[in-house]
């Protein structure tokens, strides 16, 4: 999927602004401990850190740029809210995944009662054409090469899209994602069994799906 371009989701300067840094980045505890003891610039370092791949998964998950950029948002405001509840022996980007999955999952079904939701959804796709735009910034690759790149992620997207709420949600974190099983069971909330049941069918759709699109 190409790098979703978004509003910034969190900053720590008056300006809107993130510092980045150039020496070795530190590990997500070391931060998450420097912002309980008072460092003002650690909780955005995470934020910079996670962003990004976090709008991809729930973009995934939701299929609407926008609102995942505002789930994502949610998401990070409760994690800064709960952080000093944060259990270390825990991988944090679990921790978050999860949360961020629950609050896919949370729209996707209220979207589901809401006939107005739905209609917007709909209404969405009647206005104009929302292809996202292809990205030239690598001047030493070739356009027609971007092009067709892109156009495979868009069916991958398009694919996984039609998959039932709780394979995508595995496929898109083992597949798309790398997460291990463990950590998928973790944040899907089910054994590990259950994961690789849900991944294998999930597999399955995907080849089944796609498969007329390919020559």
């Amino acid at each position: 999927m190409a790098t979703l371009t978004h509003r910034p989701i969190w900053s720590d300067s008056e300006d809107g602004s993130t510092a980045r840094t150039t020496q070795l980045p530190p590990e997500s505890s070391a931060l998450v401990a420097a912002h309980l003891a008072g460092d003002p610039r650690a909780f955005g370092q995470l934020v910079l850190r996670y962003q990004t791949r976090l709008l991809n998964f729930v973009y995934r998950m939701v299929g609407d740029r926008e609102r995942a950029e505002d789930l994502v948002q949610e998401a990070f405001i409760r994690v800064h809210r709960h952080l000093h509840r944060y259990d270390p022996s825990r991988k944090f980007s679990t921790w978050l995944y999860t949360i961020a999955s629950n609050l896919a999952k949370n729209e996707l079904r209220n979207r589901r009662r809401s006939p107005l939701v739905f209609f917007q959804a709909i209404r969405q796709r009647w206005q104009g054409d929302h292809r996202r735009p292809v990205d030239f910034e690598d001047s030493s690759t070739r356009p027609d090469r971007v092009y067709a790149a892109h156009e495979l992620q868009d069916l991958v997207d398009r694919t996984v899209g039609k998959l039932a709420q709780h394979h995508r949600e595995v496929f898109v974190l083992r597949e798309l994602e790398g997460k291990s099983y463990e950590e998928i069971a973790e944040i899907a909330g089910c054994n590990i069994g259950t994961v690789k049941s849900r991944l294998n069918r999930a597999r399955q759709s995907f080849a089944e799906l796609i498969a007329p699109h390919l020559d």
